[in-house]
């Protein structure tokens, strides 16, 4: 895994920074600095190895930010952000996590009552002392007290898309010892839940200290926590990683154990049990003749323990996909012969969800267009935001700026080595409507998707109505992003899946799972509520920039966990299914 995220968290923070003491211009700047850097195909750590003005490369980032880019990986830091955290030292990252705290509000309550860590602001929240502070009232003090909770749990979750590509690195670089035999990932990253609260591996050896060691060598090892025979712990860019050794005979059993969930084991372990058998960590046991069958953990006839099928196996059972391990019915489906044919990564043809410079997104029409062909797609939908409150204000496109942009599609259709479809993402509005956009122009849009951008919270009124409105709508295909959630930022707006779910299968209009890993939206339960109802989905990826295609995965195993098949999907069909969809 690459320093880049680090990096643009970082140049971020210093933008909030900048922000916070009411600098109007550079703020934007080091964001869209960071974005791309974020979404950079380059690790950010080689190009400061050849010197700043290959760090230039990335668009957006000039001489300055280079320099400071170059700072912070080889020193840790840079001047400048150093003076800014001594200006105001406060916990940016964690109080703006506080939902309608923004980074001048942090400095308000700073200068006012020396707010510096999401404790001071909930003392501050519950003394009544924040409604004292000019331009505060009591209803903004309620919303912060309401929004502290979130804010802490979200800080002690991490990112699908942090942990997933630090574990598979760690595997890699356990892979390079001699003494291990295997290695994988374990815990709720390999069951792709969307945050995790630290990276579990896991691998086979009959030298764990050695392979310890070997994981608290690494270069990237920022702390180590423990080392031993059969665990050790380390800190990697600030993520808690758990490493277990076993031996190779039992690593299969092992590598269930530890994947989870624990209510699934558990479930798993009732079931062993109704067939006179055990099942831990170190295989599965026949225990029908034994006395005291907790004598110990390998007490009994080991029926399996080398491979996580054999112990399925053993049980009865086919292998259960880590996606579905959440004690959600799949025992009882695996039992039965009725587990789902899960959708899979190539079973995607297309991505309907595309963003370019028209709106918010960083690249041109033809970029992101030729990126898609490179990606493997067969067809693309090109889908700016049109007018509307919500995540790109009040500059989304225009009926007029549409029309154009109709015309910019035609002329780049025929040279591409893909099928282009041209869309919009309009806005839901509080009642449903997507009026933003005149009826005349989506009934000339080969797709549309209608997202909720503002009204988000409490404030929002009826959701779920608001959502099956939508849905309703006959010139909307695609209900974008359904909750508005963005993971660890802003919880999700509330509305009843099934519901949603029985109303978009009624209309004929598909459900996204964004598979950008900050919303992960829908998320497993709302799929599998889809699934069950019939309705469609449409796993996309929101992108905004060419890299961004490569959080396809990140959609494709949310939807696994939702029990979604390739035919839940639409576009998982060829070019000729897709318009008949929208037809």
């Amino acid at each position: 895994m690459s320093r880049n995220a680090e990096v643009a968290a970082v140049l971020d923070e210093y933008a909030d920074l900048l922000e916070a003491m009411g600098d109007d211009y550079r703020p934007s700047v080091y964001r869209r600095a960071a974005d791309n850097v974020r979404d950079h195909p380059e690790a950010i750590e080689d190009l400061v190895d050849e010197g700043a003005d290959a760090v230039e490369r990335i668009d957006g980032v000039g001489e300055g930010i280079a320099d400071h880019v170059v700072d912070y990986v080889e020193t840790g830091s840079f001047a400048e952000l150093e003076d800014a955290r001594d200006e105001l030292p406060v916990e940016m990252d964690a109080l703006t996590r506080v939902e309608g705290v923004g980074p001048k509000t942090v400095k308000k309550l700073y200068d006012a009552l020396g707010v510096t860590t999401l404790d001071d602001l909930e003392d501050a929240a519950e003394s009544g002392e924040i409604s004292g502070v000019s331009g505060f009232g009591a209803k903004t003090e309620a919303n912060i007290r309401e929004g502290i909770p979130f804010a802490r749990q979200a800080g002690e979750r991490a990112l699908l898309g942090e942990t997933r590509p630090l574990a598979d690195d760690v595997v890699d670089h356990l892979e390079t010892h001699d003494a291990v035999e295997r290695a994988a990932i374990a815990g709720s990253i390999r069951r792709w839940r969307e945050t995790n609260g630290d990276v579990d591996v896991l691998a086979a050896s009959d030298a764990g200290q050695r392979v310890g060691d070997h994981l608290a060598d690494w270069e990237r090892v920022g702390d180590v926590i423990e080392t031993g025979e059969t665990k050790t712990s380390v800190r990697v860019d600030g993520l808690r990683v758990d490493l277990r050794v076993v031996v190779d005979a039992e690593f299969g059993a092992a590598l269930q154990y530890f994947t989870g969930s624990k209510a699934h084991n558990v479930t798993l372990r009732n079931h062993a049990i109704a067939q006179g058998k055990k099942v831990n960590e170190y295989g599965a046991f026949d225990i029908a003749d034994v006395d005291d069958p907790d004598a110990g953990q390998r007490v009994g006839d080991l029926l399996a323990a080398e491979t996580e099928a054999g112990v399925y196996d053993a049980l009865g059972l086919p292998w259960i996909p880590p996606e579905l391990r959440e004690d959600r019915g799949e025992i009882d489906a695996a039992r039965e012969g009725a587990l789902p044919d899960l959708v899979a990564e190539d079973d995607l043809r297309g991505d309907l969800h595309v963003h370019t410079d028209w709106s918010d997104g960083g690249h041109s029409l033809r970029e992101m267009i030729e990126a898609a062909a490179e990606f493997g797609h067969d067809y693309v939908c090109i889908t700016d935001h049109a007018e509307g409150p919500g995540v790109f204000g009040d500059s989304g496109l225009s009926d007029a700026d549409l029309r154009e942009q109709m015309d910019a599609v035609d002329d780049v259709r025929d040279d591409v080595a893909v099928e282009v479809l041209h869309g919009v993402e309009a806005n839901v509005d509080a009642d449903g409507d997507v009026g933003s956009v005149s009826d005349d122009v989506l009934a000339d849009l080969d797709l549309v998707i209608a997202s909720p951008h503002s009204g988000l919270g409490d404030d929002g009124g009826d959701r779920t109505a608001r959502l099956v409105a939508a849905v309703e709508h006959p010139r909307v295909d695609v209900l974008g992003h359904p909750s508005g959630r963005l993971l660890t930022e802003r919880p999700a707006m509330a509305f009843d899946a099934a519901a949603l779910a029985a109303a978009a299968a009624d209309a004929g209009t598909a459900l996204e799972v964004n598979a950008n890993y900050h919303r992960l939206d829908l998320w497993g339960t709302a799929v599998r509520a889809a699934v069950d109802a019939g309705a469609t989905i449409a796993v996309d990826t929101d992108a905004h920039s060419p890299a961004e295609y490569a959080q396809r995965p990140y959609g494709v195993h949310t939807a696994r966990r939702g029990w979604a098949e390739a035919g839940d999907v639409l576009n998982a069909r060829d070019a000729d299914g897709l318009r008949a969809f929208l037809d």
